[in-house]
């Protein structure tokens, strides 16, 4: 069941960015989104040589989201960030139904493999380390522990009984 948002009220500015900012402010939204939100659709006004956003349509938001990507190569999350502001000024400030716009592609972050060290790499760097500084190392990579963790490790936290561990 979709729930009913009240209509946002008239802008009172006139400027098409002042009016960004307005509506940003009435909805509470953070200074720094707000200006991130206000530089990529300046971005995207100036990229289409000044015109009015309401006179552009999808075909130029595709081309400066391309542009964004293919010439400027900025990351993912700046790309989406870009898009972000652009579905907000078209559906919050302009108060324009775009259902192409929802329908825009949004990049995703490519998934990194982990590093992950050979058992001889393990060995290797573990004969570096001497005294509690090897045995912490070796608690540390045997059991998964985060720094903190070990850090935070006491006597009552070890039970030789069962042989395990609790972290807190």
């Amino acid at each position: 069941m979709k729930t009913a948002t009240a209509p946002l009220p008239p802008l009172r500015s006139v400027k098409v960015l002042d009016q960004l900012r307005e509506r940003i402010r009435y909805l509470h939204y953070s200074l720094r989104t707000e200006q991130a939100y206000v530089h990529w659709v300046r971005a995207f006004i100036r990229f289409h040589g000044v015109r009015h956003p309401a006179t552009l349509g999808s075909s130029e938001v595709e081309a400066f989201l391309s542009w964004l990507a293919n010439e400027r190569k900025v990351s993912v999350s700046t790309h989406r960030q870009a898009l972000a502001a652009l579905l907000f000024f078209y559906g919050k400030v302009l108060c324009t139904d775009l259902p192409w716009l929802q329908e825009i592609g949004r990049p995703r972050p490519s998934r990194r493999l982990p590093v992950v060290l050979t058992p001889d790499e393990v060995v290797r760097i573990l004969g570096f380390l001497e005294g509690e500084h090897r045995l912490f190392a070796q608690l540390l990579y045997g059991t998964g522990m985060r720094i903190s963790e070990g850090l935070q490790l006491r006597v009552k936290d070890l039970d030789f009984d069962h042989g395990t561990i609790i972290v807190r």
